[in-house]
């Protein structure tokens, strides 16, 4: 079973955690997201996480409520309770998680700092790999 530490270390690109402040408009993240092709950025005051915003905050907190991006700070839509997990967390424990809370990104906290998110696509993709070298195994063992 693989860990969040090891799909870290396994995406193609190991890009930081995008993070704004809580003053920062919703268009401001709107624009970062499109620029790293990311579906959802931390907020924080300095090192400390205040908040997560996503695809979803936006169209649910925006869009449909005919909010202006340009005029609406994070700290009025984020998500204020940001749940984590650590490097050390298995792929199961991640899916189960987000599963249960509807989530589709999870910030990867070591020692209280930021060292990477997951989403449910690199989830996805991990577990999806697992399943194939363990079919491969076993029909190896079958033909063996």
């Amino acid at each position: 079973m693989s860990t969040v530490a090891q799909i870290l270390k396994s995406k193609s690109v190991n890009q930081p955690v995008r993070t704004l402040p809580p003053e920062a408009t919703v268009r401001q993240a709107v624009e970062l997201m499109a620029e790293h092709r990311i579906g959802a950025l931390l907020v924080a005051e300095g090192e400390r996480i205040v908040g997560i915003f996503t695809e979803r905050d936006y169209a649910r907190k925006i869009e449909v409520r005919g909010r202006s991006s340009t005029a609406t700070r994070l700290a009025e839509v984020m998500t204020p309770d940001v749940l984590h997990v650590g490097p050390t967390t298995t792929t199961q424990e991640c899916m189960a998680l987000m599963t249960d809370k509807r989530l589709r990104h999870l910030p990867v906290l070591d020692g209280g700092q930021v060292v990477g998110m997951v989403s449910i696509g690199d989830l996805v993709k991990e577990i999806i790999s697992e399943q194939q070298f363990m079919i491969a195994q076993l029909e190896s063992y079958i033909r063996s």
